[in-house]
């Protein structure tokens, strides 16, 4: 899943929250892609992750392969108590 992705690589994260409008879209960046990811699945609305996408380098997730990520054995960020 995670093939090609360096955890420590800077990442940006873009999202379209409500109708998929350019007017709802959102731009971060952050200087990891494990922090990228853990920001799209514990500060974000879960409703939102289908509108998402985080690329990293050359590699691009969306949706759900951003979910698989976060639950991957290898994360490398402690991730939050449920």
């Amino acid at each position: 899943m995670n093939a090609g992705l360096d955890w420590a690589e800077p990442a940006e994260l873009y999202a379209v929250l409500g109708a998929f409008h350019a007017r709802n879209a959102q731009y971060f960046r952050f200087s990891s892609a494990a922090e990228a990811i853990r920001f799209a699945i514990e500060d974000m609305p879960a409703a939102a992750l289908r509108g998402m996408a985080v690329e990293s380098g050359d590699n691009r997730y969306e949706g759900q392969q951003i979910r698989a990520l976060y639950d991957a054995q290898d994360y490398p960020l402690e991730r939050a108590k449920r």
